[in-house]
């Protein structure tokens, strides 16, 4: 009995931890997404609008993954599957805004784009730090880990932009970096979905597997 309860408060205890801290990532990913949004549209730049993308994309990953918090491993997956279907309509939207930038060329605003890059590397490299003492927890945890890191690079990336802007004069610098980061969301999304698919596989055979059978 004592075991019992001790395993059954520890798992409690986890989840507490682990909603508290969702709760915390998906308000700071949820205001950048309202102040990088702004600052994307006055500034023209696809890069940031990418990384305003995936802070949106983020916020609504976080709001499944406290859903998912207190679920079994098979809830647990499919709420996965959610994330990485998301992550990867993220990657064809900036597709799509750079596409829309090739034939409507623009130069961004660099000072813009570098200033609010910083206000998100710093808004993510805190939800990152928060996510990490989870990230081998379950794959709820771990999807969400690999959203936040996704977004560290994103961040970086911009910053990088906006100095291939200020130095060339040119608007071609944001779209490249664009369209990697559009690559690496891509990347993220097979991953989280192959993942979720791995445990989902799991989980059914174990449900086929007879009582008492023996491996």
């Amino acid at each position: 009995m004592a075991d019992c309860c001790d395993a059954g408060c520890g798992l409690d205890g986890r989840q507490s931890r682990q909603r508290r801290t969702l709760w915390w990532v998906l308000a700071i990913n949820a205001v950048m997404f309202l102040v990088i949004a702004a600052s994307a549209l006055f500034s023209r730049s696809s890069s940031l609008l990418s990384d305003c993308l995936d802070n949106l994309g983020d916020a609504i990953t976080y709001g499944l993954s406290l859903f998912a918090v207190t679920r079994g491993s098979v809830i647990k997956s499919r709420v996965a599957l959610w994330k990485g279907g998301l992550i990867l309509l993220g990657a064809i939207g900036v597709g799509a805004q750079v596409v829309h930038r090739l034939v409507h060329p623009t130069v961004p605003i660099f000072g813009v784009m570098g200033g609010f890059a910083l206000a998100g590397l710093a808004a993510n490299g805190a939800c990152l730090y928060l996510l990490s003492r989870h990230r081998d927890e379950d794959i709820n945890m771990a999807s969400v880990w690999e959203c936040s890191r996704n977004d560290l690079v994103s961040n970086l990336a911009v910053l990088i932009a906006a100095g291939a802007v200020w130095g060339t004069g040119r608007g071609w610098p944001d779209l490249v970096v664009a369209a990697g980061l559009a690559l690496i969301l891509g990347r993220s999304a097979m991953r989280v979905l192959r993942s979720a698919h791995r445990e989902l596989a799991r989980a059914a055979s174990i449900s086929r597997t007879p009582p008492g059978a023996v491996s």
